[in-house]
């Protein structure tokens, strides 16, 4: 029996691109045109294989999924509730600022302006974003349990809020916001945990 056809393209390197692509227009500002180029596919290509421009940003999110599920359990694998809530915002400042990267962060960056045909785009962004949140809130309810939080401290608040300043942090960066400006804003938001959460 011979071999398959091979695929015509390599699928991890092209949502690489074109999630970067996402991440540097947005959904609504990206353009099939910007996505092919980048991709080097041409349209059927894109639409036999994603089924869409949406289908195709769920794909490139999954992949961006991946990568931050692992930077995610390191960040959860940290001793205490106060070293994953230093983690997690201080990586957010190096990793928003970047500059291997586009600014900011493709769960917010993605899905800033939808227009008419894109309304889920932002739902599936939020959901993804909600993710994070689900895990740094078991994470601090574990931490209760285990006396590293103060019996009064509320997970899921800590966890609310951590992701919200992450998520201003990423509309900072993406206006040209360094990363010592940022460090500086999860310092003092590090100081605000500590408020909450000192046992």
């Amino acid at each position: 029996m011979g071999m398959g056809r091979p695929r015509a393209f390599d699928a991890d390197a092209a949502l690489d691109r074109a999630m970067d692509v996402f991440w540097r227009h947005g959904y609504e500002g990206t353009t099939i045109a910007q996505l092919t180029e980048a991709m080097n596919i041409n349209p059927p290509s894109l639409y036999a294989a994603f089924g869409s421009k949406e289908g195709l940003l769920k794909a490139a999110l999954d992949r961006y999924s991946e990568k931050r599920d692992a930077w995610m359990e390191k960040v959860l694998g940290a001793s205490t509730a106060r070293e994953v809530a230093e983690r997690f915002l201080m990586e957010h400042a190096d990793a928003q600022t970047d500059p291997a990267n586009p600014p900011g962060c493709l769960l917010v960056q993605g899905g800033l302006a939808c227009g008419t045909g894109s309304e889920n785009v932002p739902f599936e962004l939020a959901a993804r974003r909600t993710h994070t949140e689900d895990q740094l809130r078991e994470r601090f309810v574990r931490a209760k349990a285990e006396r590293d939080l103060d019996e009064n401290a509320d997970p899921a608040m800590l966890a609310r809020y951590l992701s919200a300043v992450t998520s201003g942090m990423c509309v900072m960066a993406s206006s040209g916001a360094d990363r010592n400006a940022l460090r500086e804003i999860a310092a003092v938001s590090l100081k605000a945990f500590d408020e909450q959460a000192k046992a």
